[in-house]
């Protein structure tokens, strides 16, 4: 029964070796030298052990679920894509459809300003 799960073992030990001997190697060669542009806020634009209760600017959350959401497209068109023969006329034009909503909801964020930094 244990002979079953020796190549399993195997690959769960092989990976993890490798994953750890990476990581080793990527913390002894990877050169350091920290300097006020790295050390710098750059994700969230504000410093990141400062108080959790001030107020920031929202437009980093609307970028975020803007991406989110044209991002998520790619998940609808791969398998669309690689199925598009069984599904026949019916699948492309709901595809279709579903990419004119995109791109009518893509215009109007641009028209709003969704889009720029200001």
């Amino acid at each position: 029964m244990l002979a079953a799960y020796l190549p399993i073992l195997i690959f769960l030990a092989v990976a993890g070796g490798l994953g750890v001997v990476l990581l080793v190697l990527g913390y002894l060669i990877a050169p350091r030298s920290p300097d006020a542009a790295k050390l710098s806020p750059y994700e969230c634009g504000f410093e990141a052990f400062e108080d959790a209760r001030m107020k920031f600017d929202v437009r980093y959350y609307l970028v975020a679920i803007l991406f989110i959401l044209f991002d998520l497209e790619i998940a609808f068109l791969f398998p669309w894509a690689v199925s598009l023969n069984d599904i026949g006329a019916f699948g492309f034009w709901s595809m279709m459809v579903f990419l004119a909503i995109l791109v009518i909801g893509f215009i109007y964020e641009w028209k709003k300003g969704a889009l720029e930094w200001e």
